[in-house]
């Protein structure tokens, strides 16, 4: 499926997967690269370049080879960094504006043109960037303005586009309408489908193995039960390991085991809960906790292993793009736990097979339900990886899992029973390492603080927190506070992704 499909050039922004998310949900394939690799596309339908970090200014910028874009006689667009790009390697001025543009702003059309045909009047658009265009290039025409007046969209040829906002993201309300004009131009575009996504999946790793042992390891989550049917399917020689690092929530390990042998997956499993929480014992700072947990994770699952061939991840975009590994020109957010550097070790050696890491969480259930596997696996909540430790602000006890444990358990049940559940991306109970003044038995206490985390998404890039009826989370506060030993006070996070975080390390 290399040809024929719409090619990102990723120049490092946050975003650039939302693009190739966005152009999937159009029906079109899409496919990521790095500046370098656009002469490795094949023969894509079209070419977008994203925004980025960077300055188009500066020394040792990233750049493209413009001569060899241009050849190609594709429809191109440029988004942000990309523009700016274009711009500057066509002749145009590019310098610092009067301020930086960060959020909402308006798009005026200047003239009738394809690219914003049937958009309003004037819609919003998200900006993110500190560098503007001052002069286009001779010959380019201005589609499109702010309500300052300020040039934010170009046309250098014929199918040649340039834009300043983000049309991906979905602050700028139209911007999905922009997109589909763009890939409108693009006619010899070839249309995803996720069975045969899923196909292109179950040869690469065919390839990738041949023949030798792939060994996954899974935690009952949507991600790795996806990989290991994935695996499955695919026929090669495979383990399932699933390992109790200690910081799994209520009663999992029983659940995942019954999961698995519902899929008919064979499941090994390794308690190590013991091992885990003495490595993590007087540690806090977040950073090196997810470390400490990636590390022991390998080395119990390695041991277990015994000399395996490759290592299954199922990593998603969004981990990839959050730890900004190697390879990658985007700012590093936090170190997720399938990126500390002996997993990136056994990258180099080509050791670790990552099939999922293109996708988003919606696009892996629908991958697992083209697989046959059930709707409640499927939609299970996002667990992150390190478990219940990112949600244990400073050192991680026993005493404190307990009451993180409880109380999750109480607030998943509820939100089933209240028909909450399937309305929400993520939720759950995580710790306030802080002690409060409480009345209990008319007794002073002085106990912790837990807090409910809900939140809607799409991708998680993005989240803001879900809108529980009060009354609801009266009833759950009440339920906790009568049902775990060890808390006086429940409160409500309403903090939204970015400037905050999902989970709280």
């Amino acid at each position: 499926m290399d040809s024929q499909h719409i090619a990102v050039i990723d120049f490092g922004s946050q975003y650039t997967q939302l693009i190739v998310r966005r152009i999937r949900e159009q029906g079109y394939f899409s496919k990521l690269y790095q500046p370098h690799e656009l002469k490795e596309t094949g023969t894509p339908a079209a070419v977008i370049l994203s925004g980025g970090p960077r300055s188009v200014t500066e020394d040792g910028a990233p750049d493209i080879d413009l001569d060899y874009l241009l050849g190609l006689d594709i429809p191109v667009l440029g988004v942000c960094y990309g523009m700016q790009l274009l711009s500057k390697k066509l002749g145009g001025l590019v310098a610092p504006g009067n301020t930086r543009e960060y959020g909402p702003a308006q798009l005026i059309p200047s003239i009738d043109n394809c690219l914003f045909a049937g958009l309003s009047p004037s819609a919003q658009i998200w900006m993110s960037h500190s560098d503007t265009v001052k002069e286009p290039p001779a010959g380019a025409a201005v589609l499109g303005k702010n309500q300052d007046g300020v040039p934010v969209a170009l046309q250098f040829g014929p199918e040649l586009f340039g834009i300043q906002f983000h049309p991906e993201v979905s602050h700028s309300h139209e911007g999905t309408i922009i997109l589909r004009n763009f890939l409108a131009l693009a006619t010899d575009a070839k249309p995803f489908r996720i069975e045969d996504f899923k196909q292109e999946l179950v040869t690469s790793i065919r390839e990738k193995c041949h023949g030798r042992e792939v060994v996954c390891g899974v935690s009952g989550g949507v991600d790795s039960t996806v990989l290991a049917v994935l695996l499955k399917e695919a026929g090669v020689p495979h383990r399932a390991i699933f390992v109790n690092n200690g910081l799994l929530r209520l009663n999992e390990v029983a659940e995942v085991q019954k999961q698995f042998t519902q899929l008919g997956v064979n499941l090994e499993t390794i308690d190590a809960a013991d091992q885990f929480l003495n490595a993590l014992t007087g540690e806090t700072d977040p950073e090196k906790k997810r470390t400490i947990i990636g590390n022991n994770f390998l080395d119990v699952f390695w041991e277990a292993a015994a000399n395996v061939d490759i290592l299954a991840q199922g990593t998603l975009y969004p981990d990839v793009i959050e730890s900004a590994t190697s390879g990658s020109i985007a700012s590093k957010i936090k170190t997720h736990h399938n990126r500390v550097d002996r997993v990136m070790a056994l990258h180099k050696e080509g050791r670790v097979l990552e099939p999922l890491a293109e996708l988003f969480k919606d696009e892996v259930r629908a991958l697992g339900a083209n697989m046959g596997i059930p709707y409640d696996i499927l939609h299970r909540h996002p667990f992150p990886g390190p478990g219940l430790a990112v949600r244990c602000p400073g050192e991680v006890t026993e005493e404190k899992l307990r009451i993180i444990r409880e109380g999750d358990a109480i607030f998943m049940r509820m939100l089933k029973e209240h028909g909450h559940y399937d309305k929400v991306w993520q939720a759950y109970c995580g710790l306030i390492p802080v002690k409060t003044v409480g009345v209990k038995g008319d007794e002073r206490s002085y106990e912790f603080a837990v807090t409910l985390r809900a939140v809607t998404s799409e991708d998680a890039m993005t989240a803001d927190f879900a809108k529980l009826p009060w009354e609801f989370l009266g009833l759950v506060s009440n339920a906790i506070l009568n049902g775990v030993k060890g808390i006086n006070r429940v409160l409500y996070d309403i903090s939204t992704k970015p400037p905050a975080s999902i989970e709280w390390e």
